[in-house]
């Protein structure tokens, strides 16, 4: 993990059923989130399927941007 450890720098890891509750209307069908982790406001979650981004912009945060890597 020390490689993961480098990439992501100060990241927090976020409970699995936490991202679920507010991010689970971004997944497929028999996708599941398995891993998350935030970085100030930004989010990165590991699903059985993808990579998802979402990038919080402005001080409001009324910006989201999302980003799905197969």
């Amino acid at each position: 993990m020390g490689l993961f450890n480098k990439i992501l720098g100060n990241a927090s890891k976020v409970s699995s059923e936490k991202l679920n509750e507010k991010y689970g209307r971004l997944l497929v069908e028999d996708e599941n989130i398995e891993l998350g982790f935030t970085l100030f406001r930004d989010i990165f979650m590991f699903t059985n399927k993808k990579l998802i981004l979402v990038d919080i912009q402005g001080l409001t945060g009324s910006k989201i941007e999302y980003k799905f890597l197969p």
